[in-house]
């Protein structure tokens, strides 16, 4: 790496109304290196990058690309200049090859034919060069998650990107697939091409960066060589004070409140749960570990009311069926939290007010005689902003214009406000930073001490270590029996997950 700046940002500054995003932020990389821009959740890491990158256009302040200004508010430029982008929720085309996600927008519309030939070559030089290793005549819609990225990135250097840009890349990827990506990204620096990354994750950071910048409420309040620095003194620039997680005590837990007896559930005539078994107590919370892709989709679900079992029977509160209604079980007080907040769990184009009532929006505290009453879901939606640190949200605000981490405090918050006596907790704190994971794992067991029952499904071993009773593995559908969590380590959970459980190996 040389001292050579490829990008400069200075005294970048942008607001949406009454929220500042930007305030003053000045900051440079250097050729061959791998920044990281660490923030809590609003605190303006992805409106800087997409300023950079034209799709904001800033209120002051400039960028320079290669010593050059870059028209602000044209992503056209930014690409010619170099500059590739992979957002968070990736931008391709399902119904399409890899090949086509890749060159769509590279030819011009005088061209009589594609060449597709010369394209394929480039394509797979690119994957050849750097590890990134796609069919590019697979259906993007039949990609993993972890191969969708790929084509995303390739898509950036097909394009002959020499500045990459990576808004929380590891969001939805597993940890061995997150390791694989920080491994290419080095390989990718070793040839002189810069990286920078949005996250939150300090373990990713420390492991993954030369440097890192942070950003708190908008500006830039330190910069650090990661040498330098470690997790603890990174949490605490980031929120802005210690961070310690809570602490799960023991307590007996109560009556059964939710149960599956070999249940099957059948999806688009494939298998995806296998004869499984599960009982979550009151008081308790039950710990589903597994690997990304192994049933957690399906069961979250299953349990949730959208799907039913094919065979075998659920049991909610002495109530027998194979399939609860959505409707039914949150009448019955479930607080449900979906894998995927923006399809599953909030609607962007609505206020914040509409997401935090949507689900109890005939409550008598919302309604009356058949009449939305708004001044009460107002107040209960600023009640929840507060309590839940939902930031750069006000009652009227678009669900779309918060953050994912943010989106993802609402959702929580709407469930935990009403005192559930049941919560599906499916990947809770995915998205979230060191601060609100601690806050909402607080919560979480706020609501155990007081009779909660808690299904957690997650596919963060630490996570499901600190918080659960018990704790069963899932692994290509199937459950394995629960273990108490005294009895649990990163060892043997590990196993568990890997579909070895007892003297039996589940593959």
């Amino acid at each position: 790496m040389t001292a050579e700046p490829v990008l400069e940002l200075s005294n970048i500054s942008k607001s949406f109304g009454n929220l500042v995003a930007n305030d003053d932020i000045s900051l440079s990389l250097a050729r061959g290196e791998l920044l990281a821009l660490l923030g809590e959740n609003g605190a303006g890491k992805t409106t800087l990058m997409n300023i950079l990158f034209g799709h904001y256009t800033a209120d002051s302040g400039e960028v320079r690309a290669f010593g050059n200004i870059l028209p602000p508010g044209r992503p056209r430029a930014a690409i010619e200049a170099g500059i590739g982008m992979v957002h968070q929720h990736f931008t391709l085309a399902g119904n399409l090859t890899v090949l086509d996600n890749v060159i769509i927008g590279t030819e011009s519309l005088s061209q009589l034919r594609s060449d597709r030939t010369g394209a394929r070559d480039k394509l797979s030089a690119l994957a050849e060069k750097f590890g990134l290793q796609v069919d590019p005549d697979a259906l993007v819609g039949d990609l993993s998650v972890g191969e969708k990225q790929r084509v995303e990135i390739l898509k950036a250097l097909y394009r002959d990107a020499k500045v990459l840009i990576l808004d929380e890349p590891t969001a939805v990827l597993t940890s061995i697939e997150a390791e694989q990506l920080f491994k290419t990204l080095r390989g990718m620096t070793e040839t002189g091409l810069s990286v920078i990354f949005i996250s939150h994750k300090l373990a990713e950071v420390m492991a993954a960066s030369q440097r890192v910048v942070i950003l708190r409420a908008g500006k830039v309040v330190a910069e650090k060589h990661t040498a330098d620095t470690d997790r603890a003194e990174l949490a605490e620039l980031m929120v802005g004070r210690r961070v310690t997680r809570p602490v799960r005590t023991d307590q007996a837990p109560g009556r059964e409140i939710l149960s599956a007896r070999a249940v099957d559930v059948v999806e688009d005539s494939r298998k995806t749960l296998d004869n499984i078994s599960f009982a979550v107590h009151a008081g308790e919370v039950l710990g589903i570990i597994g690997v990304s892709g192994n049933g957690q989709a399906s069961l979250g679900r299953l349990t949730c009311g959208l799907t039913g079992a094919s065979s075998g029977t659920l049991m909610r509160d002495g109530d027998e069926s194979r399939a609860f209604s959505p409707h039914a079980l949150v009448e019955a007080g479930t607080g449900r939290i979906p894998e995927d907040r923006n399809a599953e769990g909030a609607v962007g184009e609505m206020a914040v007010w509409e997401n935090a009532v949507l689900e109890r929006i005939h409550d008598a505290r919302f309604s009356k005689r058949g009449l939305v009453d708004r001044t009460a879901c107002r107040t209960f939606t600023d009640e929840l902003i507060s309590r839940f640190d939902v930031r750069g949200a006000v009652p009227d605000t678009g669900t779309r214009l918060l953050s994912g981490g943010n989106m993802q405090k609402l959702i929580l918050g709407r469930n935990l406000a009403t005192s559930p006596n049941l919560i599906i907790a499916n990947q809770p704190t995915r998205g979230l930073d060191e601060g609100a994971i601690a806050a909402v794992h607080s919560e979480l067991l706020e609501a155990r001490k007081n009779g909660a029952a808690i299904l957690l499904i997650s596919e963060d071993l630490d996570e499901v270590l600190a918080l659960s009773d018990r704790v069963q593995a899932i692994f290509n559908g199937r459950l394995s029996e629960p273990i108490a969590a005294t009895d649990a380590d990163s060892k043997s959970v590990g196993l568990m997950m890997a579909g070895i459980w007892g003297d039996a190996d589940a593959a």
